[in-house]
């Protein structure tokens, strides 16, 4: 069985090239994340509520009250856990530093999780005539706005940030 050499000892090619990175300029860097704005998680809950509102009013039109409440158990299984994820995120613990970022992502992404499996099976308790479908297409509809999210995202001026590296 052969051993692993240790990196100092290994003649690579990687190891003998010359490096051409250049780390950008605080202006550089400005103008960057000036060119690409991040979405706020706040954005993707509105617009969670908003086609909850939306698909559970459809729900009623179409098929009556009791399969509206299973959609609205669905919505709720999504909107509840994403509101608790964005409030987790952006809380000053969370952007202290990068490693405490790290922890509570996955901290409240457990949350998350555990929020909508309580949240399905006090639906399936609490509402008599459960409609699962209806819960299951209320849950699926809701949880799509994150694709919307990245769709509607704001486009980079990339343009800008050419000229604002071109001139440093």
């Amino acid at each position: 069985m052969g051993t692993i050499a240790p990196s100092g000892d290994q003649d690579s090619a990687f190891d003998n090239e010359s490096s051409d990175f250049v780390p950008l300029t605080p202006e550089q860097v400005q103008a960057v994340k000036a060119a690409n704005p991040a979405t706020s998680p706040w954005w993707v809950v509105a617009g969670q509520v908003l086609v909850g509102v939306l698909v559970s009013g459809l729900a009623w039109f179409f098929f009556g009250e009791w399969v509206a409440k299973s959609v609205v158990c669905g919505v709720l299984a999504v909107v509840v856990p994403a509101a608790l994820f964005a409030r987790g995120l952006t809380s000053q613990f969370a952007t202290a530093n990068t490693g405490a970022a790290v922890m509570s992502f996955f901290v409240w992404e457990l949350v998350k999780i555990i929020v909508t499996v309580g949240i399905m099976f006090a639906a399936h308790r609490l509402v008599t005539g459960l409609s699962w479908p209806a819960m299951l297409v209320g849950l699926i509809v809701t949880i799509k706005v994150y694709w919307l999210a990245l769709a509607f995202k704001r486009r980079a001026k990339s343009v800008q940030v050419i000229n604002a590296l071109r001139q440093k």
